[in-house]
C-alpha cells in the first residue's frame, strides 16, 4: 500500500482539502496519509475543534490515516514545521510522495527555489545581513537576497504564504534525503489568509472568521463550504479562553524561557514583557509589539511556544533523533492492513502501552503533546481522554 502524504491542520476540514484529496487520487494515488496538528497551530492559536474530531473528519472525507504532528513541530516557524512533518513521514518506507497547496509554481521550480534557499554561502549571508539592517524579517530578508542571488527562483515561490511553505517542505525533503516526491496543487477559491466568505471555497481563516461572527448568514455560508459531518461539529463551537491563558503564561514566565522558545530572538522576550505589563490585553498588547520584524504571526507563536513549552533547542535535538507515529484515525475499512502499511518507520503509537515504550527524545518529545492535550482539555471542557480507538467508519 503506498500512500500520498499531507501535513496539514484541518482547522477546519473544508470543502478547499476535500479539493486537494481529489487532485491526489486525479495524480494517480489511492491512499492518503495525513499528518495533521494537533490541539494548537502554527498561527499560535488553539484549534477550532479537538484533535481527535478534525482527524476523524479527514477520514470521513477520504482520508485513509490521520497521524499526529507533535507539538513541538506543529507550533514553530515555517522550516521547523516542514522539517518536523518531513522528519516523519521520511521514516516510512510506503509514502511516495508529499502534497501540499500552493498558489503557483510546479515541481521543478518549487525544488529549484529549495536548492537555492539551502545553499547559504558567504554571499548570501552578507546579503541577509545587509537587507536585516532596516528591521526587515528574516524571512523577507532572506527571501530577498535569494531572489538576488539566484535570478532562476520564481519569485512568487518566495512571497506567497502557501508558496513559502511549499519551499520549506522541499528543504526539507532535500535535508532528509528522502525518496518522497513533491506534488504542489494549486488552490482554488480564498487565499490562505483570506477572510471574504465564497460560496463553496473560502479559507480556513473565512470559516474560523464567521464561526466567530456567527451571524445567521456566516452560518448559512459556514454549511456550503464544509462538509455536513464538519459543520454538525462546529455548531457547538465556542471559543476557548487562549488568548487570557498566553498572557498570563507570558507574565509568568522567566525571560530565560520565553527566550528559549522556537521565534523568540534579539531581547524580543523583554519587549512582549513590557509591553504586557502596560498593555493587559492580549491583542492590545501585540498590537504594541508588532513590526516589520516581528510579523503578528511570529508573535502569537511566542506566546504559545511558551504556554505549551516549546524550546528550540530541544526541537532541534528531535529532528535528529527517532520518534514516533501518533495514530489518531484510521479508515475502518481495511484498518489493520492500513496500519501494517504504516509499520517499519518510527515506532506506531495507538494505545498508552504503545508510549510507554518510547526512549530519550521521543519520550520527551510525546510528553509535551500529552501536557498540549491536558491544556486544551483545560481551556476547553472538551476532553474524552487522550488515547481514543481509532478506527472510524
Amino acid at each position: 500500500m503506498k500512500f500520498c502524504a499531507v501535513i496539514c491542520e484541518y482547522d477546519p476540514f473544508h470543502n478547499g482539502h476535500a479539493y486537494q484529496f481529489a487532485e491526489i487520487r486525479k495524480a494517480g494515488f489511492e491512499h492518503i496519509l495525513c499528518l495533521m496538528s494537533g490541539n494548537f497551530t502554527q498561527r499560535g492559536e488553539a484549534a477550532v475543534l479537538e484533535k481527535h474530531v478534525r482527524a476523524r473528519h479527514a477520514v470521513l472525507s477520504g482520508a485513509d490515516a490521520v497521524l499526529e504532528l507533535p507539538a513541538a513541530f506543529a507550533v514553530s516557524p515555517a522550516e521547523l514545521f516542514a522539517r518536523g512533518g518531513v522528519h516523519l513521514l521520511a521514516s516510512l518506507p510506503n509514502v511516495e510522495a508529499l502534497a501540499f497547496g500552493c498558489e503557483s509554481g510546479d515541481k521543478d521550480g518549487f525544488l529549484r527555489a529549495a536548492r537555492a534557499a539551502s545553499s547559504e554561502d558567504k554571499a548570501f549571508k552578507a546579503l541577509l545581513k545587509e537587507r536585516m539592517k532596516d528591521g526587515t524579517s528574516y524571512i523577507r530578508a532572506r527571501n530577498s537576497a535569494l531572489m538576488e542571488l539566484h535570478s532562476d527562483v520564481d519569485e512568487a515561490l518566495l512571497t506567497s504564504p502557501n508558496n513559502i511553505l511549499g519551499v520549506e517542505y522541499c528543504r526539507a525533503l532535500l535535508q532528509e534525503q528522502a525518496s518522497i516526491s513533491p506534488l504542489p496543487i494549486r488552490r482554488v477559491g480564498g487565499g490562505y489568509a483570506d477572510t471574504a466568505m465564497y460560496r463553496d471555497f473560502s479559507s480556513a481563516s473565512a470559516l474560523r472568521a464567521a464561526l466567530r461572527t456567527g451571524g445567521r448568514t456566516e452560518t448559512k455560508l459556514i454549511r456550503k463550504n464544509v462538509p455536513a459531518h464538519v459543520f454538525d461539529a462546529l455548531s457547538c463551537f465556542r471559543e476557548p479562553p487562549y488568548k487570557e491563558a498566553f498572557l498570563c503564561a507570558l507574565l509568568a514566565a522567566d525571560d530565560e524561557k520565553i527566550a528559549a522558545t522556537p521565534d523568540c530572538g534579539e531581547g524580543l522576550e523583554h519587549r512582549l514583557k513590557t509591553m504586557a505589563r502596560s498593555n493587559p490585553t492580549y491583542d492590545g498588547m501585540l498590537e504594541k509589539v508588532v513590526s516589520k520584524r516581528y510579523t503578528l504571526s511570529r508573535l502569537k507563536r511566542v506566546l504559545a511556544e511558551n504556554f505549551l513549552g516549546i524550546e528550540k533547542k530541544k526541537a532541534l535535538s528531535y529532528l535528529s533523533s527517532p520518534l514516533y507515529l501518533r495514530v489518531l484515525a484510521v479508515k475502518k475499512e481495511g484498518g489493520e492492513e492500513i496500519l501494517s502499511s504504516l509499520a517499519g518507520g518510527f515506532p506506531l503509537v495507538v494505545r498508552g502501552s504503545d508510549a510507554a515504550a518510547l526512549k530519550k527524545d521521543a519520550e520527551e518529545c510525546f510528553a509535551l503533546d500529552l501536557r498540549a492535550g491536558e491544556l486544551y482539555a483545560a481551556l476547553t471542557g472538551a476532553y474524552a481522554g487522550e488515547f481514543q480507538p481509532p478506527f472510524v467508519g
